[in-house]
């Protein structure tokens, strides 16, 4: 397979994946905003928080109303991460390697572009947003199931499952550190706590498979445990690192890769992530972070034409 080729399935995977990841993360708040009294949710600035784009928002927006963290979020062009600029990308992506992809995917990736470009409006109002989003999360959906159903399972299917893996990795270490440090915590919304967790699982799909490990009951410890180091929630971060060490196995070339997976699974293995509170977490969460980025650094300088400094550019900062 040429480099060029299994780079560009890589970005693809990553774009939808973290269209589809926004996309719930934006969900998930609106109902937390419903669930919470007036005054005591945290608002939108988490959301800026999880994509790492407190910096670049507050360049040309002055706080974080409603209206302006969404527009940023779902369709914002100064924003690498929105919905629609994933998208975007995606599809520029895809279409250079048409030939490579099942047609039925590059029919749902263009379906998708168009559906968000065309109808931004709807995403943007209180009335069209749910069903704007969830139709970018279903066809993200669409496209993983297809691409595992009609794609030949080579080195090409790899770059796709990696891309995805690191991704959801990436953003599941984000959700869990900016949900868990926002979360309020003083008398007025202490009966409101466990409203809180929810939300943090129900960011990641999570809160359904969540009661059938860890039983009905939501409390830090047991989400930040099934969070980090469940072996077999798919959005877990040693899920993900699992995979990636089973995905890059089989590849020459791999060492470096396969040995800085296995510092991360060790180190996460062996952490007690139940009893990491306030800065402790976070901090950690940097490690498991900058562990991520060295990864995609291995990956991109043993398979891909451009330098890990390039590629680095292209992720999430």
């Amino acid at each position: 397979m040429l480099s060029r080729v299994g780079e560009t399935l890589y970005w693809v995977s990553r774009y939808i994946e973290r269209a589809e990841n926004v996309a719930r993360v934006i969900n998930v708040n609106n109902m937390l905003l419903l669930d919470l009294p007036k005054g005591v949710c945290t608002g939108w600035g988490p959301l800026i928080d999880i994509i790492g784009a407190r910096q670049a928002y507050l360049e040309n927006n002055a706080d974080f109303s409603e209206s302006k963290a969404l527009k940023y979020l779902l369709v914002g062009k100064d924003n690498p991460s929105s919905i629609l600029n994933s998208i975007i990308s995606a599809r520029e992506s895809a279409r250079t390697i048409r030939d490579v992809i099942p047609r039925d995917v590059w029919e749902e990736i263009n379906s998708l572009y168009y559906y968000v470009k065309n109808n931004q409006s709807e995403g943007l109002s209180k009335r069209g947003r749910f069903a704007y989003l969830k139709k970018v999360i279903e066809s993200a959906h669409l496209i993983f199931g297809t691409l595992n159903a009609t794609i030949n399972h080579d080195n090409g299917y790899i770059f796709i499952r990696f891309g995805s893996m690191i991704e959801r990795a990436d953003m599941s270490s984000r959700i869990l550190d900016i949900r868990s440090e926002t979360l309020i915590t003083n008398e007025e919304a202490k009966p409101y706590e466990n409203i809180q967790w929810i939300s943090l699982l129900r960011s990641l799909s999570a809160y359904q498979m969540y009661r059938q490990e860890m039983g009905v009951r939501v409390q830090r410890a047991d989400v930040i445990e099934f969070v980090m180091r469940n072996e077999v929630f798919p959005r877990s971060i040693l899920f993900c690192l699992n995979e990636m060490k089973s995905l890059i196995d089989p590849l020459v070339n791999s060492v470096s890769i396969i040995a800085i997976i296995d510092n991360a699974r060790h180190d996460l293995k062996e952490k007690n992530v139940r009893d990491l509170k306030n800065g402790f977490l976070h901090n950690y969460v940097d490690e498991i972070q900058i562990k991520l980025a060295a990864i995609h650094n291995a990956l991109a300088e043993s398979y891909f034409l451009k330098s890990p400094s390039q590629t680095q550019s292209q992720s999430q900062s």
